[in-house]
């Protein structure tokens, strides 16, 4: 009937919990992906966003699997713990030594990680293109800046050079980067550096929590960016980040996060439910949610 609005959905004894665990929680656009999803389709499933403290993971995961949730997302700061604690792993989470998506299966839990495919297709949507051939400065060397300086090295950059505030986790994935694709040139450098290190690259991600909180302030200046660099952030949040902002003054195209966050979540579905789901209906509730 037109005007009828669609009919709530009700939980019951036979519905299918999923769940994102991270800590904090309270900025994931997650649930809203994902519920759409199962709605569209039709499917008895809710999706749920927990915050667990780092040192009761674990813990969680199994209560989960025990009370038969159906698969479970992994966010900051807990992939690298998930991916040393669970039963198996997918060759996707061996390659990046993290874990943001586990599946519960009769054999045990079994950890996946479809970043670097979020990743690498949010970038083709934003820019045209992957990063071969680029030389890519990452800012962050955490679970998802790691995940990306990998990916990227993987699929033919021509050099990687990742730079944090802990000097001694940048080296070691400089190191790990050279063993993993020898091919790609790679090096860590001191945060003094970043700037001067990033304006000579044509792609530079900014893989660090900076840009989630008001006020906060771009980790790189304009004079960061080279005139017509792809710049991205891994933050979703918000259309225009300041790390976005400051790229777009010193004249490189800028995306945020928004799409990865689409894709991982996407690949996350499937692997859960074996279907493939809405990504259109997804994609919407997301732009809907930050930009209007």
């Amino acid at each position: 009937m037109t005007g009828a609005t669609a009919t709530p959905f009700v939980p019951d004894g036979r519905t299918r919990a999923y769940a994102v665990i991270g800590h904090p929680i309270g900025h994931t656009l997650s649930p809203a992906m994902h519920n759409a999803a199962f709605r569209v389709l039709g499917r008895n499933a809710v999706y749920l966003a927990y915050d667990i403290e780092p040192d009761r993971v674990l813990e969680c995961l199994r209560a989960m699997a025990a009370m038969g949730f159906g698969g479970v997302n992994v966010t900051v700061p807990h992939k690298e713990t998930v991916f040393r604690g669970l039963d198996r792993l997918d060759d996707s989470a061996r390659r990046v030594g993290a874990v943001n998506t586990v599946q519960f299966t009769p054999e045990g839990l079994v950890g996946h990680s479809t970043d670097a495919e979020g990743f690498l297709r949010a970038m083709r949507e934003a820019f045209g293109r992957g990063p071969q051939g680029l030389e890519v400065f990452v800012l962050g060397a955490g679970g998802a800046g790691r995940t990306v300086a990998l990916e990227c090295a993987r699929a033919g950059a021509a050099s990687v050079t990742v730079s944090d505030v802990d000097a001694a986790r940048a080296e070691r994935l400089a190191a790990e980067l050279g063993s993993a694709s020898p091919g790609a040139r790679a090096k860590a450098v001191a945060a003094a550096e970043a700037r001067a290190s990033a304006a000579a690259c044509g792609l530079v991600v900014q893989a660090t929590p900076v840009g989630m909180k008001a006020g906060d302030v771009s980790p790189l200046p304009s004079e960061a960016f080279g005139a017509g660099a792809l710049a991205f952030d891994l933050v979703y949040g918000v259309p225009e980040t300041p790390f976005m902002r400051a790229a777009r003054a010193g004249g490189a195209r800028a995306s945020n996060g928004l799409g990865m966050l689409l894709h991982q979540g996407a690949r996350s579905f499937e692997i859960w439910t074996g279907v493939t789901p809405p990504v259109d209906v997804m994609r919407a509730v997301l732009e809907k949610a930050v930009y209007g």
